[in-house]
């Protein structure tokens, strides 16, 4: 049973290396989106990418809308990942509500991880006043849904340029919306909820392992606000502000993303020859 999570998460093994790197994507988003990054940690790392449940190239006929109510299911599921590729100490990094995903994983299953780097992390997108700014109002967060509901591809084409926020490169936003209209609409409007929706703000004081939070620019949908809130609440973390615009550095800002990444596991690997990467893509 734990074998059949690699074919039916799509999981794809590259690299080498005595270490192991995994990827987990945000929301709408397939391993492709990494494309530009993960290639850098080929030579040192043994490179694991995979597809949620339900998304990109997965097994469809897998998804269970019971199961995948709560996010602590695709917890389940990258820990069954890592038990059937046999990984210790991994080094995660995960997008968005990836990152939250990770963070519920190593509570359940710390031996499993190394480092936690969490790219636009967000526990909660909710504002809860006074204690807490999470970026939307639920009125705003059910609107999403509903627009969703009533015209999936109109929502696409809405709220990825909002993702993305990098304007002058239209090109970004447009493969973000392709990404989300190649999800069925029925899967990526209960992700939605699920994600949206979860409020995650307590289970950060109960993580043990090191983690690396890389926080955007302008970034509506994980704001500055948000990020240090992660930060404060994470025991060993690391804040890094970057330079990148919007929720998607890894896309829009490769070559930033991956110089964190770098600079973070040299200092905290000292015994890994981590080469840094200097200009692998000049994005």
């Amino acid at each position: 049973m734990i074998q059949n999570i690699l074919s039916q998460s799509n999981v794809t093994v590259k690299g080498h290396g005595k270490r192991t790197i995994l990827f987990a994507p945000g929301f709408g988003c397939d391993q492709n989106m990494w494309r530009y990054v993960s290639p850098a940690f080929e030579a040192d790392f043994r490179v694991i990418l995979f597809d949620y449940i339900g998304t990109g190239q997965s097994d469809i006929q897998a998804y269970d809308p019971t199961k995948y109510n709560d996010l602590s299911a695709y917890a389940e599921d990258l820990i069954s990942i890592c038990s059937a590729l046999d990984l210790k100490e991994t080094i995660f990094v995960g997008h968005s509500v990836g990152s939250t995903i990770g963070v519920l994983a190593s509570i359940r299953r710390p031996d499993l991880f190394k480092h936690l780097i969490l790219i636009g992390p967000s526990p909660c997108y909710l504002n809860d006043p006074p204690a807490y700014a999470g970026g939307f109002e639920r009125e705003d967060l059910l609107g999403l849904i509903d627009m969703m509901e009533r015209n999936y591809i109109g929502w696409a084409k809405f709220f990825a340029p909002t993702v993305m926020n990098n304007p002058e490169r239209p090109e970004l936003a447009l493969e973000l919306e392709e990404s989300f209209c190649s999800t069925d609409p029925l899967i990526a409007r209960q992700f939605a909820l699920t994600t949206f929706f979860a409020d995650n703000r307590k289970d950060l004081e109960k993580v043990s392992v090191p983690s690396l939070i890389l926080q955007c620019a302008n970034d509506v949908i994980a704001p500055l606000e948000v990020g240090e809130f992660v930060h404060n609440n994470l025991a060993d973390s690391t804040l890094k502000l970057m330079q990148a615009t919007g929720h998607c550095p890894h896309v829009s800002h490769p070559k930033e993303t991956i110089q964190f990444i770098s600079e973070y596991l040299q200092l905290r690997l000292p015994d890994q020859d981590n080469k840094k990467v200097d200009g692998y893509y000049n994005g």
